[in-house]
């Protein structure tokens, strides 16, 4: 079959290959591949830059979301069969959706919304158990807490807006000029035009900050938070929870001296701060499979791209040219 691999880690590393259809196992099912899309995470892996932490073996099919259509179940594969359409953000070391076929460990699929497309099913894995996750699981969000979102138009800070209002929050986010219609017609309550003003100028006695920019917009986070507030940052830097995550606790020590600068600012502000990396689940997904079809969840896509244009969509969503989520299709 055709995929998308990495032989070798840096920026020029992703390479149209022939790889063999991959083996199913007993807890498996594979995937006709029908839409994939673009996250940064993507090129992070590309590069390197978690090499340490998440042990590949070279050659590598790249990609972390798919939906498609089941054309194969494992032995013990009771809960989907061939012809169900899927939606998947499948596990990490077990990724792989820039191909036509994947095989996917059952826990980490769901049933795509029936009322979404393949493109955007195909968008919202990724980004829509981030949100979950960040909001239910870590900040454990309550009905008039108020969160900053920051980057509110983008792929993840457009699923973030919509699922805090679904939780009761008030929400404010960052975003450009003429972005302000489109965040608050996902619920943004209060949007800063990032261009003219300064978040931590206007905002203050926030609850929990979902930072997905970190530097020294993630130390401003802090500022803007009420005491025991709680800053969430996707990109970093690391916590020693990071370390556990992913099975190597022996890496928690190095991970608290990447950290070590944030949150000794948050302590001396009285905060709280997480490193966010989202785990796979099919039955979260699920879960927000049924948000998207009731309209409480809806995708925002920017563009699709043929399968075949997957580094083109790629050097896209690098140039900071994506205003929503960039799918590739076949």
């Amino acid at each position: 079959m055709k995929a998308f691999t990495v032989s070798r880690y840096g920026p020029d590393a992703l390479q149209l290959s022939d790889v063999p259809v991959p083996s199913v196992g007993a807890h498996d099912v594979l995937v006709d591949v029908r839409a994939a899309s673009i996250n940064p995470l993507d090129k992070m892996v590309r590069n390197g830059e978690f090499k340490q932490l998440l042990k590949y073996k070279r050659p590598f099919v790249l990609g972390h979301d798919v939906s498609g259509v089941i054309t194969q179940v494992g032995a013990d594969v009771r809960n989907f069969k061939v012809g169900d359409e899927v939606y998947s953000r499948p596990r990490d070391l077990r990724i792989g959706t820039f191909a036509e076929f994947i095989a996917i460990d059952t826990d980490d699929v769901a049933l795509k919304p029936r009322s979404l497309s393949f493109e955007e099913a195909g968008a919202v894995p990724l980004v829509a158990l981030a949100a979950w996750q960040s909001l239910v699981d870590v900040a454990q969000l309550k009905p008039g807490q108020k969160v900053l979102v920051h980057a509110g138009a983008g792929g993840l800070g457009s699923t973030v807006i919509q699922v805090a209002k679904h939780l009761g929050a008030y929400v404010a986010t960052t975003a450009r000029t003429n972005d302000e219609d489109k965040v608050r017609e996902l619920g943004a309550d209060e949007v800063i035009d990032f261009t003219k003003q300064d978040f931590a100028d206007v905002l203050s006695g926030y609850d929990v900050v979902l930072d997905s920019l970190g530097g020294p917009n993630l130390e401003k986070s802090l500022t803007v938070l009420k005491p025991g507030g709680l800053a969430i940052s996707v990109v970093g830097p690391p916590d020693p929870a990071f370390a556990k995550q992913l099975g190597q606790p022996m890496l928690a020590p190095v991970m608290a001296f990447l950290g070590r600068k944030v949150r000794k600012q948050a302590k001396k502000l009285g905060v709280h701060y997480e490193f966010f990396f989202m785990r796979a689940s099919g039955a979260q997904l699920k879960t927000l499979a049924a948000l998207y079809d009731d309209g409480t969840l809806r995708p925002v896509l920017d563009r699709t791209f043929d399968f075949t244009q997957t580094l083109e969509a790629m050097t896209y969503v690098e140039q900071g040219k994506a205003n929503g989520k960039i799918v590739v299709t076949r």
